[in-house]
């Protein structure tokens, strides 16, 4: 892509992003003359999105939501492969938090795990693995991603074009952080989501995250290397649904439960009627 068409695509995703709810509409797809027809593609606007939303108050690029890393998302998406996007300081929540339908195209929730990073992350010659990832793990968390329907129809844009759009991402909320070693083996954490203090009606666990939830840590590391970047100390990496995403309605209190960990909570307010 030429830098005028990478431009064009991020300016009007990071208008999409920041105005969503207040006269803003769902995009079918990007127009041709700047819709990515690579990932590589989709990853540079992204980059040059990131410049426009923090310059018009996302508030500070923090860390990276990991999409697409479970057998349950990638058969709802038909995407076969990991896919990365961005968090901002401005929507990372902790311990609650109260959103509005409103101000959502179509608000959607992700029950995860999420780590942060005690030391930054420097490439690895061959690659990184869960185990070469670990010694960088501050804490781990529950997470519940707040995503957004940007596109309206999920059948008919491209993969390139809803990396380019952050992968569906709005945020986070985030539990209670403890020590990797406290909790033993993440993949054996298992979690779902609690809805007005009920039990969760569906459960996943860790090790549905790629095998084992460092393992996606490790995919975003060689894919930020191969782009020139690296996970920072302090960031927050969410890594995964371990169930499928939920659709809340207005009025509802909603939990991402994981044994061992302090749930994630958000409270959701709005029209009831959408």
């Amino acid at each position: 892509m030429t830098p005028d068409a990478i431009n064009a695509a991020a300016e009007i995703l990071a208008g999409l992003r920041l105005h969503s709810g207040s006269g803003a509409t769902q995009l079918d797809e990007l127009s041709p003359g700047c819709r990515p027809q690579s990932l590589d593609d989709a990853y540079a606007i992204q980059a040059r999105a990131r410049e426009f939303l923090q310059a018009r108050g996302a508030g500070t690029a923090c860390g990276w939501k990991i999409g697409c890393t479970t057998p349950v998302m990638q058969q709802y998406l038909n995407i076969p492969h990991p896919c990365a996007g961005t968090l901002y300081s401005a929507s990372v929540h902790a311990h609650s938090a109260t959103l509005d339908k409103a101000v959502f195209f179509r608000l959607g929730l992700e029950c995860e795990l999420a780590v942060r990073l005690g030391d930054d992350l420097p490439a690895r010659s061959g690659g990184h693995d869960r185990t070469t990832v670990a010694p960088y793990v501050e804490s781990i968390m529950a997470s519940i991603e707040i995503i957004d329907h940007r596109f309206a129809d999920l059948d008919s844009v491209s993969t390139a074009s809803l990396v380019a759009d952050d992968f569906f991402s709005c945020g986070c909320v985030t539990g209670g952080e403890v020590s990797l070693q406290s909790i033993g083996d993440p993949a054996l954490l298992t979690g779902g989501f609690s809805i007005d203090a009920a039990p969760a009606p569906e459960t996943g666990k860790g090790e549905a995250i790629l095998g084992h939830p460092l393992t996606a840590l490790a995919w975003l590391a060689d894919h930020l290397a191969a782009h020139g970047a690296r996970l920072s100390r302090g960031q927050i990496v969410t890594l995964g649904s371990v169930v499928k995403t939920f659709y809340p309605s207005a009025g509802m209190q909603v939990k991402a439960v994981f044994d061992a960990l302090e749930p994630a909570t958000v409270n959701i307010v709005g029209s009831a009627s959408g």
